[in-house]
């Protein structure tokens, strides 16, 4: 298993720390290891397609109605 030294940390986060640790009931080294499985759980990336990224990039601009599909209509450009 890896370690850690962290330096300089403040003595109000300590106390803190060793606060959390006696509630949990957990040394405050095992207390820390908790805080950072916890923190280093990582958020599981959205499944959705191109088009749902691109909705989802716009959802605050007050657009309320749906835009339907463009699939199997030529584009014109405008001259």
């Amino acid at each position: 298993m890896a370690q850690f030294v962290i330096r300089n940390i403040e003595n109000a986060v300590k106390d803190r720390l060793q606060r959390r640790a006696r509630r949990n009931g957990r040394s405050m080294e095992e207390e820390i290891r908790d805080i950072l499985r916890n923190a280093a759980v990582e958020a599981p990336l959205p499944t959705g397609g191109l088009g749902t990224e691109i909705a989802s990039l716009f959802t605050k601009a007050g657009l309320e109605s749906d835009i339907p599909e463009l699939r199997g209509h030529r584009v014109k450009p405008r001259l």
